[in-house]
């Protein structure tokens, strides 16, 4: 487990993204008469505010705790029962203790040795006498050394540090002589912070999540990222692209691979990393599609969906053979009709399965010509009744003719004439008790449920010719369902020809475009401009079929 800076409030690394010359610490130290706030009580308070390095105010006062100091307490910090008798309790002391920490802003923050300690107490005091907790934004000088100088000290002491720092105050158990030690050790961390590209409050509050690797000297490539969206890409030493990522928070994210990122891959990545380039973005939809483009454009060794559309698959009808069939293939030619790509052949062929379930087309892969004499004997799936066999003439072409029309039908969008029987199949399967045959016909309408959906949502974006959408950062201008981004050195072809389904490299984005527009029109945070061309919503989503035991526990 690793020690964190505590961020009470959930802000968000935008809200703390403020330079640390502008942040106004409060270091904060307590005595008390024993290590649990709800059967201890506080003896002496001590503060320090300072910002830019400069002290602006300090606080310390003596506390009544209302109950006696323990002799090791005494002995430990010198206060005495005597010397704590004539001061306020905290309850007199905790209003002007609040006024001189502040209200809660991004720019003012918590700072102490072990500042959970001290933080539950005050929390304690707050919660009895009605005031709210303190919720500001907390730095540990613990955590902060825990990750920075561990190599070069014994333990993590006040003490200790201060001597490695060689503060002006050495902490001698006594509130403000502690507190302005602590902040003369935050000011030495600060500058050690400095060297690994910690800048900004939020590069502050991460910094303890971060692993000490031998790549932390690298954190100095992260100094000139903005807080901002975009695209990433981290280079070799050649200047080949590594890997391509998108952030909302550029900084924060590729800071991140420093410390919370698990995955084996980025120990080696890091290894490899000499320079990072980056692309700023007006919004997340952006970076997105530039991260698509570049992916497919550079297919960096590191992104594990580089090369991944080149195994992407199409479900294809053959119209081009007299008794046409169902059949997986790469790539998309004319005479077939076509579903998908698919994110691989398994997939298409899951909805192949799903597809011969529902309507009886012919199985066997023979080819028969348009004029060729019917004598074959039939195949097996025929024979079992699960199949037409034209070729063998047992069944008529204009049947035959029938259920190829209803696949065809499907692959152009009107999937109720196979969801339908499916679905009839499903549910009488469940009625009879045979549910792990129902549960299969589950699976396969689901399958091909969200087959066609996708289809249909991919078609509806590609057909239009011209769509202009605003939200509140951008104009995004799309063409066949395509994004024009300024300045954008991978484009790419445009959708010209649209008799043919979308290309393998092409899916990702058409999806990607047709679910952001979707969403952002729904969450009210995009308005329609202008269209050239017809734009059609996707079919409402289908509900989730469940097949269920009617009840019950029986006896055998």
């Amino acid at each position: 487990m690793f020690d964190t800076v505590a961020i009470v409030g959930q802000r968000t690394f935008d809200d703390l993204g403020i330079p640390l010359h502008d942040v106004t610490f409060v270091v904060v130290d307590l005595e008390t008469t024993g290590a649990s706030p709800a059967e201890c009580a506080i003896t002496e308070v001590g503060a320090v505010k300072y910002r830019g390095g400069e002290c602006l105010a300090t606080f310390q006062t003596l506390v009544n705790p209302g109950v006696p100091i323990p002799p090791f307490v005494t002995m430990l910090t010198g206060l005495t029962d005597a010397l704590v008798m004539p001061a306020p309790p905290i309850d007199a002391v905790l209003p002007a203790l609040l006024e001189f920490v502040g209200p809660n802003e991004p720019s003012t923050v918590i700072a102490g040795h072990n500042i959970r300690f001290d933080v539950s107490f005050l929390d304690a005091a707050c919660a009895r006498l009605g005031y709210p907790r303190l919720a500001h934004t907390r730095v540990d000088t613990v955590a902060l050394a825990r990750r920075l100088v561990r190599d070069e000290v014994p333990n993590l002491r006040l003490a200790t540090l201060a001597r490695r720092f060689r503060t002006a105050v050495e902490p001698i158990h006594r509130a403000l002589d502690d507190a302005r030690a602590t902040a003369e050790v935050l000011h030495g961390l600060l500058e050690r912070a400095g060297t690994l590209g910690v800048l900004g409050l939020d590069d502050l509050v991460a910094l303890p999540r971060m692993r000490a690797h031998p790549s932390s000297s690298k954190l100095r490539l992260t100094t000139r990222l903005p807080r901002s969206p975009g695209v990433y890409l981290f280079r070799d030493r050649g200047g080949r692209v590594l890997y391509v990522g998108k952030a909302t928070n550029l900084r924060a994210r590729v800071r991140s691979y420093f410390g919370s990122d698990d995955r084996r891959k980025v120990p080696q990545l890091l290894r490899e990393l000499a320079s990072i380039d980056h692309v700023e973005c007006a919004d997340p939809f952006e970076a997105a599609v530039r991260e698509l483009r570049l992916i497919q454009h550079h297919e960096p060794r590191f992104n594990r969906q580089a090369k991944a559309w080149r195994s992407y698959a199409y479900l294809k009808l053959t119209l081009d053979e007299r008794f046409p069939r169902l059949a997986v293939t790469r790539e998309a030619r004319r005479g077939a009709a076509h579903l998908g790509p698919f994110r691989s052949a398994g997939a298409a062929h899951a909805v192949r399965d799903a597809i011969e379930s529902a309507v009886p087309l012919r199985r066997c892969t023979r080819r028969v010509g348009r004029t060729a004499p019917r004598s074959c004997e039939a195949c097996v799936p025929a024979q079992l009744g699960v199949a037409c066999c034209p070729c063998s003439g047992r069944t008529p072409e204009d049947e035959y003719d029938g259920v190829v029309e209803l696949v065809r039908r499907a692959f152009a969008g009107d999937g109720r004439v196979l969801l339908a029987p499916l679905d009839d199949r499903m549910r009488r399967l469940a009625e009879r008790e045979r549910f792990e045959e129902a549960a299969l016909a589950r699976d396969r309408l689901r399958a091909l449920s969200s087959a066609l959906a996708r289809q249909r949502l991919a078609d509806a974006t590609r057909a239009v010719r011209r769509l202009v959408v605003t939200t509140p950062t951008t104009t995004v201008v799309l063409v066949h369902g395509r994004a024009q981004l300024e300045g954008d050195a991978v484009q790419g072809e445009m959708f010209l020809d649209l008799t043919l389904p979308p290309r393998r490299d092409e899916i990702d984005e058409l999806l990607l475009t047709a679910r952001w527009l979707a969403r952002a029109g729904g969450q009210r945070r995009a308005s329609l401009v202008e269209t050239a061309g017809t734009w059609a919503s996707s079919l409402p989503p289908l509900p989730v079929y469940e097949v269920r035991r009617p009840d019950a526990r029986r006896t055998r």
